[in-house]
């Protein structure tokens, strides 16, 4: 399976992202199909956060899977994402407040 994640790059307490298209069995810092973007957590440059919202609309058309992570930078950055994924990942993370909210 074809996934969307993110593969860690930069120094020691220095976190950087490349958002990646990667063969799901691979390592974290494996080798990747495509660069699609990066993240920069701290925001230590004045762009952190940069997608390619073509490349990502094509590779989600070709069924890649955004981890929970990526698809919340995907939406951040204002792509589109398909129906099926926005309901899929929607349903996922309403199940997740609501065993928060029971375990309060």
């Amino acid at each position: 399976m074809v996934k969307i994640r993110l593969m860690r790059m930069g120094s020691m307490k220095n976190p950087h992202y490349r958002l990646v298209v990667v063969d799901g069995r691979t390592k974290r810092s494996g080798d990747y199909i495509e660069q699609i973007g990066y993240y920069d957590p701290r925001e230590t440059t004045s762009e952190s956060l940069r997608v390619d919202a073509e490349r990502a609309k094509h590779w989600m058309a070709q069924g890649a899977q955004p981890t929970d992570t990526a698809l919340r930078l995907l939406q951040k950055s204002g792509v589109e994402l398909p129906n099926a994924l926005e309901a899929k990942r929607r349903s996922s993370y309403v199940k997740r407040e609501e065993a928060n909210q029971a375990r309060a």
